[in-house]
C-alpha cells in the first residue's frame, strides 16, 4: 500500500497546516467470465448499415447536420458511399423490418449483403420489392 501526502500551506500569515492521508491499493484483476455455451455473434453488415442509414436521417431532419454530403464527410467516407448506405432506406417497410431483425452471425459470411439489395432499392414500387432470400429465423 503506497501513502500520499499533501500539505496546503497558506502563502500569508501563520495559519495552520492541513494534512492529509492519501490511500492507494490495488484491486486483484479478474478476467471477465464467459459462458461456453453460448457462441458469440456478431450484427450482419447491413443491419448495421441500415441502423445507420435511420440515424443520419433523424440527424438531418432535426438540422443536427445539414445534409448527406456532410454526414460523408463526418463518417469519413465517399459521397458515393453514403448514396449507397442512404439508398437501403428506399427499400419496402417490411424489408427493412426483415433486416433490422436478421440473427446474429457467428461464423462465415453474412447472408444479405448492401450490394444484393441495391437492385431492390432502386425499385420505386415497394410491392414490386421482393427479396426471396431475406427470411429472418424467428
Amino acid at each position: 500500500m503506497k501513502r500520499a501526502t499533501t500539505a496546503v500551506r497558506p502563502s500569508l500569515g501563520t495559519s495552520p497546516t492541513a494534512t492529509r492521508v492519501v490511500r492507494f491499493e490495488q484491486r486483484p484483476r479478474r478476467a471477465p467470465e464467459r459462458e461456453e455455451s453460448t457462441p458469440a455473434g456478431r450484427v450482419p453488415r447491413i443491419t448495421r448499415l441500415l441502423a445507420l442509414a435511420h440515424r443520419i436521417d433523424v440527424m438531418i431532419r432535426s438540422g443536427e447536420i445539414r445534409d448527406w454530403a456532410e454526414a460523408a464527410r463526418l463518417t469519413g467516407v465517399t459521397r458515393a458511399r453514403m448514396t449507397q448506405i442512404a439508398n437501403l432506406l428506399l427499400l419496402a417497410p417490411k424489408i427493412q423490418e426483415d433486416i433490422l431483425n436478421l440473427s446474429d452471425v457467428s461464423r462465415g459470411e453474412d447472408p444479405v449483403t448492401e450490394r444484393s439489395l441495391r437492385e431492390v432499392a432502386a425499385q420505386a414500387d415497394w410491392q414490386s420489392q421482393e427479396v426471396p432470400w431475406l427470411t429472418p429465423k424467428r
